[in-house]
């Protein structure tokens, strides 16, 4: 027979061993009442210990999966044991309440059950404004979640609002949540009242927000319950109305017959090819089996709908006219030669070859050189259709090749929605921003692009809402990046890629004139005659408001100007405004660009290198400097892992060529070595600036300074070689921007020099080298001529301040 004993606690001395309790998957907190079951021999036993005793024990979970039997957490809570049940099969039942948070210290005895010293976990309250404010939080959000949900109680709800101690109000609405044990844990553990509130907090706004998820998701069901109801009850009264009527069916009958057949006809003259004709066909004779109030009739129809609707064997016929495309594409866009030769060449072939395949292009550049506007201007001066579709940000391949017939809603791939869209099987087909495509449980997108983007594959290309082949050999893909590197290989490899490495300033300038000032004085209501811009004031914008290597920002430049003019006109203005360099500063404000120019003097420990960046090429100068410390290497100006390798190499290899250079060898046992890159707020990484290090850092040691006027690049290897590196022309142009004349490139690199200017590329000095004494020739001053070199030559001067003003 069941029998029942009450229990009086003794007073548990602080510090003493406590027996340890060990429960699963559960965890008690202080100041809050748990009926427990025990049918373990060794923990009933622990149980009749405790009463005994009449001393606490220390509740502490069990790990899931210990190495040894009750293994359990080090956090926990001291319980008094309140009452305790004995059952007829020899388990027992008992009540239990927490007092306090508690932490094993160290364990007194194994067996035949766990004793060990425990320690407090004192209660920390760091902002007692901040609890009483998340607290009122709390309360809120558990009234909203009350109101909504079955799932938490009104009574529970309002015995734990009445709680007024928020220690014991956080413990209580932790032990009654319907969260995981671990997170029950982690509570338990905090000793801040603040992180337990904060974390409380967030477990209730993540249960708000999937009772408003589950909320959507019944809604939505519910609303296709009603439809079709709604649709089988209008039905049936219509029925009933015709029978009132004395009307017959056979009318609607004929009409549905009539409508199947009109489908038929439209089958048969759409172009399909036979296979999917067939498949058409099979549809529609499923179709007209079924009864118009069935599930399956409205997906059976707009299956049909998209099969019909698709452009089969609709064609643009292509303009083969080779000058009126040229003609076509130089009005559009200034330069771009390279783009322009390729577009030309696909439609030679195509007046040579009628059948030949739509070329996959990707435009890889800079923001604002015109890639997207390129593609419209190609599509024009062929004459086709032209369509544009971002996958910047995609992360789910249904968007890409669409979602099987099987799901609520399925509808094909954007690919095939845009060609619906275009109404024709051979568009220009631009797919913006591919380097910027993600992926993620629901599949990658760049590899449904695979099969659309390959000449190979891509004449049988299968949306999978469609399940049919469609052919896109004659569509003409486009693709435009900003970064190659981004794109995975597969996908690059399959592309014909076109750089579009961004417009020095005179193309910028021609740009202007010739394509944004007309646009902008349109835009804004202007007419030519009053408003014109001087030549140097458009130099003027380029240099000191914009800093890129397309004219996106120009144009917006001078949108400001032109509006600004258009107020005047608007106010009453008759005289033609001429913007000048004073009056664009009046209309735009101060320069907001700082461009880096040259020294002017030569300086020992600084050198001048050449970077390239997605705005374009930039100079920047590499700092030295030393001072008494025990040989370490500083680097700083935010530099990535391969530039801080860099300057490694190169300070190893200045170090084993000591004697070589003159430089005494306790020098690096003594001082310590600084690098530092201005401009410490953008992040710098690459292998390039590895000879302009070395350059700087020999200039330190040797105590001989670098010439002002020479600037480099090249990635040095520990033998001392000069390696080519990328993005010459950039590099190039900057250099010349900045007033320097004189370029040191790895040998290597004679090459890229041919897709500089050939203006530019006569004004200046190029230096070629294999080896970093090489460099170190043409770059560092001899200490005999320093004092000389040191002052600029009038003339040279002269011509930096004709180079500035340019």
């Amino acid at each position: 027979m069941a029998g029942t004993r009450k229990v009086n606690k003794k007073k548990q001395i602080q510090g003493e061993p406590i027996l340890i309790l060990p429960v699963r998957h559960m965890v008690i907190f202080p100041n809050v009442i748990f009926p427990l079951s025990m049918e373990d021999p060794e923990l009933i036993e622990l149980i009749n210990e405790a009463l005994i005793n009449r001393s606490d024990v220390g509740v502490f979970t069990e790990m899931e999966r210990p190495d040894k039997p009750y293994q359990v957490y080090k956090i926990g809570t001291r319980a008094s044991i309140l009452k305790m049940f004995h059952l007829p099969d020899g388990s027992i039942r008992f009540l239990i309440q927490g007092s306090e948070r508690i932490r094993i210290k160290k364990l007194v005895q194994k067996s035949p059950f766990m004793v060990a010293e425990v320690e407090q976990v004192p209660l920390k309250v760091e902002n007692t404004l901040a609890c009483e404010a998340r607290v009122r939080t709390i309360r809120s959000l558990l009234k909203t979640l009350t109101s909504q949900s079955q799932a938490i109680p009104q009574d529970y709800y309002q015995t734990i609002s009445s709680q007024r101690n928020m220690a014991k109000f956080a413990d209580s609405l932790a032990s009654n949540l319907e969260i995981s044990t671990r997170e029950q844990l982690k509570l338990l553990d905090f000793p801040s009242l603040d992180k337990r509130l904060e974390m409380l907090l967030e477990i209730l706004n993540r249960e708000q927000k999937i009772l408003e998820i589950s909320d959507e998701i019944q809604r939505r069901v519910n609303s296709q319950v009603n439809k079709s109801q709604r649709e089988f009850i209008l039905r049936e009264q219509m029925r009933a109305i015709r029978e009132e009527l004395g009307e017959d069916e056979e009318d609607e009958e004929e009409d549905w017959e009539a409508e199947i057949e009109g489908l038929r006809k439209q089958i048969k003259k759409s172009g399909m090819p036979d296979e999917v004709e067939e498949v058409a066909l099979k549809e529609l004779e499923r179709l007209e089996e079924m009864s118009p109030i069935a599930a399956e009739y409205t997906i059976t129809r707009t299956y049909v709908d998209w099969l019909l609707s698709l452009p089969w064997s609709v064609e643009t016929p292509d303009n083969m006219d080779l000058d009126n495309a040229k003609k076509i594409l130089d009005e559009d866009h200034y330069g771009l030669n390279d783009v322009k030769d390729r577009i030309l060449e696909f439609l030679a072939i195509r007046k040579l070859r009628k059948q030949s395949k739509g070329p996959i292009l990707c435009f890889a550049g800079p923001p604002g050189v015109g890639k997207t506007s390129l593609g419209r201007s190609i599509a024009r001066a062929m004459g086709r259709k032209f369509v544009r579709f971002s996958v910047g940000g995609i992360r789910d391949e249904a968007e890409i090749r669409g979602h099987r017939r099987t799901y609520i809603g399925a509808l094909p791939g954007r690919i095939i929605q845009m060609i619906k869209e275009a109404g024709t099987s051979n568009p220009v087909f631009m797919l913006d921003e591919i380097d910027k495509i993600g992926s993620d449980f629901r599949g990658d997108p760049s590899s449904a692009l695979l099969e659309a983007l390959d000449p190979q594959q891509n004449r049988d290309f299968v949306d999978h809402y469609l399940d049919v082949k469609f052919d896109l050999s004659r569509v003409m893909f486009i693709t435009t990046c900003n970064v190659l590197y981004n794109i995975p290989p597969a996908l690059l490899d399959r592309m014909e890629v076109i750089e579009l490495p961004g417009y020095i300033t005179e193309e910028k300038v021609q740009i202007a004139k010739q394509y944004l000032i007309p646009r902008q004085i349109d835009e804004n209501g202007l007419k030519k005659s009053q408003i014109k811009f001087k030549t140097g004031s458009i130099n003027h914008i380029i240099s000191e408001y914009t800093d890129e290597a397309g004219v996106r920002n120009l144009e917006r430049e001078l949108a400001r100007i032109c509006r600004k003019v258009a107020r005047r006109v608007a106010e009453g203005q008759k005289e033609t405004t001429t913007i000048a360099i004073p009056d664009a500063v009046e209309f735009l404000g101060p320069p907001r660009t700082f461009q880096e120019i040259a020294g002017i003097k030569d300086e020992i420990g600084i050198a001048t290198g050449l970077a390239w960046t997605q705005a374009g090429g930039e100079i920047l100068f590499i700092e030295s400097t030393a001072m008494n410390g025990g040989k370490n290497l500083m680097l700083t100006g935010q530099l990535g892992e391969v530039m801080r390798e860099s300057a490694q190499a190169a300070l190893s290899y200045i170090r084993s060529h000591a004697e070589r250079y003159q430089i005494d060898p306790e020098f690096f046992q003594k001082h310590d070595v600084h690098i530092h890159i201005p401009s410490g707020s953008v992040p710098k990484d690459g292998p390039s600036a590895g000879a302009t290090i070395a350059t700087s850092l020999l200039s330190l040691l040797s105590h001989k300074p670098v010439r002002f006027d020479v600037a480099m690049t090249g990635e040095i290897s520990l033998r001392g070689r000069v390696l080519p590196v990328g993005g010459i022309k950039e590099k190039v142009l900057a250099a010349r921007r900045a007033g320097i004349n004189t370029v040191i490139l790895p040998q290597k690199n004679e090459k890229d020099l041919l897709e500089v200017p050939d203006k530019i590329r006569s004004r200046m000095k190029f230096i070629f080298v294999e080896k970093l004494n090489e460099v170190f020739e043409h770059a560092i001053r001899n200490s005999q001529s320093r004092e000389k070199d040191n002052r600029v030559p009038k003339k040279r001067r002269n011509d930096r301040e004709d180079t500035e003003k340019s």
